[in-house]
């Protein structure tokens, strides 16, 4: 038996909702995940189910054994400790509430080395010699060992209502569109997202906030009525969710993103994760699921509040209907119009054309972001009113949606700034370029992806984006991200890219790669890259997958003279066709 890890989580995770010490063992020969990233039902691991004492290898079987013995003996309980699977092969969790740190860990550890003796820790079975004075050590230590609780904030010292917003993609979107709706609201908001810490919009802490230390940031302040707190899936495995309970949750999709990292590998695993935020809501408030997301949906069955479904499908996905049929409430297109949906009851909120965040349609993911903005808005008790102006108000501007489909204008070219970092990303800010580089009169302007991603991503995602981009721009660039390696080679991040453009039918010798994200802008956009091609000049799309240097990315378009497109505005003149769509 070996000790892979023993972590503290301060407040709810996947294993339970409360504080809990996780420790995790492997049994037998090493070896590495393999499987499906979408199983079939038999090969389903659920992370949170509790493995009955009957299934329990013997190492394990003792080391609870220990846990329960230990934690009885110090007074921290005698009920609790509960045994999970991992689809990592051979491994297994233990899990244990705790209320002092050191003591936690010390349990932990005294647990494993007892179990790893054999020692038998039945109270009929009386130790004698090395073994007796191995267990009092271990009781010494454990006495001694303090710590301060848990962090997270218990219910009964919070003062706001709190929104938590998860998901693969779209989190910041909606939780930026959340914000705004509460804002021109009235109310003073308090956010947290993976770009900072806000107030009222106003940016006053940099970095990425997404996990309980934003969340304990927002909830310590004074000068706030309600909290929005995008909530990432690292925070939570790592350290859990930073508070007891929200009014309401959200989450967006599950998508390949981020796997294999701290045992994740499936997308069922991924939804359960994040679904952590959803059954923390308390039974008055809403949670609000995509419909068209088959893992996100299932989630329903499993929370304590009232359930809204989301679903851009016409007239909504099977499961949305059957959510309505039933007197549910959903959020639905109903030709152009955004659409609150009770029972027998429907009330418009705004046509797509009045949404600029959605370009009339055309960006279907921010379709999706702005009906799950406003069940989580309606969720906190907005009027359907106030969520129509918050919608049609906001813009996905740089400094209000920074690298969130920011699109500029350079002559005949157009820009796009965007977040994309996985292959459903790329595919979604593919959908806005082809829909813009359609033109008029039956013309297209051909589309530059320049792609690239973090290193912590698995094989088959750095393939899938490289294949994406072969398949359906017309020219592919690639741009590294060197902060971002995580661990992997800058060759092996290239390589893998320049797999899956391989697998998707472009000869990778016309792929040039830029060390960088605004060398790469430039370059594409200068024309020092394929000038023969005449592209210098020649209407096109380009699209920047944009990570590391926003900032110095937004600089090099204004010193080109590239002017940002108001969608609300400027729509009829970045996609002519629409002024002949005919309202519905």
């Amino acid at each position: 038996m070996r000790l892979i890890e023993i972590r503290l989580l301060d407040g709810p995770n996947v294993y339970r909702l409360d504080p809990a010490v996780k420790l995790e063992v492997a049994i037998g020969r090493r070896r590495t995940w393999y499987g499906q990233r979408e199983p079939g039902r038999h090969a389903v691991v659920r992370l949170g189910a509790r493995v009955p004492p009957r299934q329990r290898p013997h190492q394990v079987a003792v080391l609870a054994a220990w846990i329960r013995r230990l934690r009885a003996d110090h007074d921290e309980g005698r009920d609790g400790t509960a045994v999970h699977l991992s689809s990592d092969p051979g491994h297994w969790i233990l899990t244990y509430p705790w209320s002092r740190s050191d003591r936690g860990r010390e349990i932990a550890e005294a647990a494993f080395h007892l179990a790893e003796r054999d020692i038998s820790p039945a109270r009929s079975d009386r130790q004698t010699g090395r073994r007796s004075r191995l267990v009092a050590r271990w009781n010494e230590r454990i006495e001694a060992a303090g710590g301060p609780p848990p962090t997270w904030l218990r219910d009964a010292d919070r003062r706001i209502p709190i929104v938590s917003i998860s998901g693969t993609n779209g989190k910041s979107t909606t939780t930026r569109l959340i914000t705004h709706i509460l804002l021109l609201a009235g109310r003073h908001v308090g956010t947290t997202t993976s770009d900072g810490v806000l107030i009222d919009e106003r940016m006053v802490d940099p970095g990425d906030w997404t996990g309980p230390g934003g969340a304990s940031q927002i909830l310590g302040r004074s000068d706030i009525d309600v909290a929005v707190l995008e909530t990432a899936r690292g925070g939570i495995v790592l350290r859990g969710v930073g508070y007891e309970s929200n009014d309401a949750s959200v989450l967006t999709n599950v998508t390949s993103d981020h796997l294999d990292l701290q045992g994740i590998h499936t997308l069922p695993e991924l939804a359960e994760v994040k679904a952590t935020i959803c059954r923390i809501t308390k039974p008055e408030g809403w949670v609000v699921l995509n419909g068209d997301d088959r893992y996100v949906a299932a989630i329903a069955a499993r929370v304590r509040a009232p359930v809204a479904i989301f679903s851009i499908a016409k007239g909504g996905s099977p499961i949305a209907r059957r959510h309505i049929a039933a007197g549910g409430r959903a959020y639905i297109l109903d030709r152009d119009r955004l659409v609150e949906v009770e029972g027998e009851r429907r009330s418009e909120i705004a046509r797509l054309r009045d949404v600029p965040l959605t370009i009339a349609g055309l960006a279907r993911h921010n379709v999706a972001n702005a009906l799950a903005a406003s069940g989580a808005a309606r969720g906190l008790g907005a009027t359907l009113e106030q969520v129509a102006h918050g919608l049609r108000d906001f813009r996905p501007t740089s400094d209000r949606s920074p690298g969130r489909l920011n699109i500029y204008r350079l002559g005949s070219r157009v820009v796009i700034i965007d977040f994309a970092h996985n292959e459903a990303g790329t595919s979604a800010v593919l959908d806005v370029a082809e829909g813009i580089a359609g033109g008029a009169a039956g013309r297209a302007a051909p589309i530059t992806l320049i792609i690239g991603t973090a290193g912590d991503r698995p094989d088959d995602t750095l393939r899938g984006i490289g294949r994406i981009a072969a398949r359906r721009a017309q020219r592919v660039a690639i741009k590294e991200t060197l902060d971002y390696l995580r661990g992997r080679s800058r060759a092996s991040i290239v390589g893998e890219l320049l797999a899956g453009v391989r697998e998707g039918g472009k000869p990778t010798a016309e792929v040039p790669v830029y060390e960088s994200e605004t060398e790469a802008l430039r370059m594409e956009l200068t024309g020092s890259a394929g000038g023969r091609d005449g592209l210098a000049n020649s209407p096109r799309i380009i699209v920047l997958m944009c990570h590391q240097e926003r900032d110095e990315v937004f600089d090099l378009l204004g010193k080109l003279g590239a002017r940002p497109v108001d969608v609300a505005t400027d729509l009829a003149e970045l996609i002519p066709r629409l002024q002949e769509r005919p309202e519905s």
